[in-house]
């Protein structure tokens, strides 16, 4: 790896220590980074260009033998690597299981106005330009009041799967930077741009931009499947407690239902979203 590396024996170390409190999301915020464990979440971080600050790496956690060409990448990208110990690191790994690569990285911030980029390639397909041929409505998952860390990974998994241009969180619960958004997302978390906003701001800019809003509720009487999910669309999903608020259900443009043919009223906020994104998927042509 080319570079002169730090071991790290003590597990009272105070990088270690600062390490343990990355994983609350105080410590966090107050230094404006956060964690990256695992080899496919590392990677996927500096495959979008991600600048880790540090990486960390204990061998004998180690599943593969491609851990060592990761640690040059990172190297070679900016980061400061350090070597651990088997039993510091797993102090500082939040995973039962470490696979020995922790890195730190930079949080960041995207605003709605970020996402305008998508409604230029929106006008030149509805003006049936040059470029119309070729480019897609925007597709985007607004989901609010999210709780469990899990459940918004695996709400970005689907998003990134079903070609979902962006997504959304409204009046977050959980902080994206938890180390399980990060860890259930097999990080597309760096790869799908995420914003965070207020429910009244994403509402008046989806209007302003054109979007249709889909919301699922078990009180709706369309059927998700019966209902148009082309064009410009934002499918909205409420948390998994109380689903949506009564802002959103008084607001969307279109509410709809999953049918239930048991006895249970709702699904888990995970599948419910995989389901309906794949529906809008299925009637917009495939994803991609």
């Amino acid at each position: 790896m080319g570079q002169t590396i730090e071991k790290i024996t003590s597990l009272q170390n105070p990088r270690v220590k600062q390490l343990v409190k990355l994983r609350d999301r105080r410590p966090r915020d107050e230094t404006g980074v956060f964690l990256v464990e695992g080899y496919r979440e590392i990677r996927r971080a500096l495959e979008k260009g991600v600048a880790l600050q540090e990486i960390y790496f204990s061998p004998e956690w180690f599943l593969g033998e491609n851990e060592p060409a990761l640690i040059a990448q990172a190297q070679a990208a900016g980061a400061t690597a350090c070597e651990l110990t088997k039993d510091v690191f797993a102090k500082v790994a939040y995973r039962e299981r470490p696979d020995g690569l922790l890195a730190v990285a930079p949080q960041w911030r995207r605003a709605l106005g970020d996402l305008d980029h998508l409604f230029g390639a929106e006008r030149d397909r509805a003006a049936g330009g040059p470029t119309g041929k070729t480019a897609k409505a925007p597709f985007l998952l607004v989901v609010e009041a999210i709780e469990k860390p899990g459940n918004l990974g695996t709400i970005l998994r689907s998003a990134d799967a079903a070609g979902c241009d962006a997504v959304i969180v409204c009046d977050p619960v959980t902080d994206i930077f938890n180390p399980n958004v990060v860890r259930a997302s097999t990080g597309v978390l760096f790869s799908v741009p995420l914003v965070v906003e207020e429910s009244t701001r994403v509402h008046a800019w989806l209007r302003e931009k054109g979007v249709r809003s889909v919301a699922t509720t078990p009180a709706a009487e369309k059927i998700y499947s019966e209902v148009d999910l082309r064009g410009p669309l934002a499918v909205v999903m409420g948390s998994e407690q109380y689903g949506l608020s009564k802002f959103w259900l008084e607001n969307c443009d279109t509410p709809v239902r999953i049918p239930m043919a048991g006895q249970a009223d709702s699904l888990n906020v995970a599948m419910a979203t995989i389901i309906t994104l794949f529906e809008a998927v299925r009637q917009r042509g495939g994803a991609g």
